[in-house]
């Protein structure tokens, strides 16, 4: 686990799914149960389904639209937000995510969310698990018009909050985001070496990955 340097950290940035809630929620609704309610609601097979929207999916990856309820609601013609309630239960914190919040808050660093996923999945996952009091703000990147994975997201967060990036920790679970928050000169960063508990550990590349969040809390 890596040891950081607490005190060259003013501010933390944290990614919301995969991150601090377990991705199963995520990988399951869009991988098995939209599939499921596509190929029902639309009476195809569910191996004509997923032809068809596994070129949807691959187009718009990590793009602002991938993270869109409303654009997935019109291209599937589907209610996704009412689909996305039907699986509500599968939400959950991952391990120690609130011991580590509370210890970084009372520490007195800043700690913001910024996370791409649309304001409606933002409110659900929120009604369901208390995380907003652990953040000064919660910003989707909807707000802004462009991804994470976009350049143009870390001038927008920037000209918002102001803040200082090299002195600054994010941590996200996805690889094209954490090199978009290092080409902006983001000073601290972690992968998440197991964002979805049912698949197992994945490969962080060229990132230090956190594993369990209360080994990070070590020197704060």
């Amino acid at each position: 686990m890596p040891s950081l340097p607490w005190h060259a950290i003013d501010t933390v940035l944290l990614d919301m799914d995969g991150t601090l809630l377990d991705l199963h929620y995520d990988n399951h609704f869009w991988m098995e149960h939209l599939p499921q309610r596509y190929a029902e609601l639309h009476g195809v097979s569910r191996a004509m389904a997923e032809m068809e929207l596994q070129p949807l999916f691959e187009r718009n990856a990590g793009q602002l639209q991938w993270y869109c309820l409303d654009f997935w609601s019109a291209e599937l013609k589907l209610p996704v937000r009412e689909l996305k309630l039907e699986t509500a239960h599968l939400i959950a914190l991952r391990p120690d995510a609130d011991t580590f919040l509370a210890a970084i808050k009372q520490a007195g660093k800043r700690v913001i969310l910024i996370t791409n996923a649309h304001r409606d999945s933002l409110s659900l996952k929120l009604e369901r698990i208390e995380l907003a009091p652990y953040f000064e703000r919660l910003i989707s990147s909807h707000d802004y018009g462009f991804a994470k994975e976009n350049p143009q997201f870390w001038d927008a967060l920037q000209a918002d909050i102001g803040f200082d990036p090299a002195r600054s920790l994010f941590i996200d679970d996805t690889l094209p985001i954490l090199r978009s928050a290092q080409a902006y000169g983001v000073g601290h960063l972690l992968a998440v070496k197991e964002p979805d508990s049912k698949k197992g550990p994945k490969d962080t590349a060229e990132f230090e990955a956190v594993e369990d969040y209360r080994e990070l809390l070590a020197g704060l």
